[in-house]
């Protein structure tokens, strides 16, 4: 999957941002706040050949049910999409 956006993951007071470089400072407004989950998805988008991968991973991370990862994964991913980051 490729990130088309100049985004930094760097942790602030305990949380995880996405900090916006370049020129996507001008095309976002602020920071991207990210759970746990999300973090741990954003460092595999890089190099996951597609959403199975990705859900793959966090079953073998998390103790979650298959639907719900799907589910959650996919939410994450529509809203990467919207934003044109991914």
């Amino acid at each position: 999957m490729l990130i088309k956006k100049e985004l930094l993951k760097r942790q602030i007071a305990g949380e995880t941002f996405l900090v916006p470089l370049g020129k996507t400072v001008y095309e976002n407004n602020g920071l991207f706040l990210l759970s746990d989950v999300g973090a741990f998805l954003w460092d595999r988008i890089p190099g996951a050949d597609n959403e199975e991968t990705l859900v793959r991973a966090v079953l073998e991370e998390y103790e979650i049910d298959e639907k719900t990862a799907r589910e959650d994964i996919g939410a994450f991913l529509d809203k990467l999409r919207s934003m044109d980051i991914i």
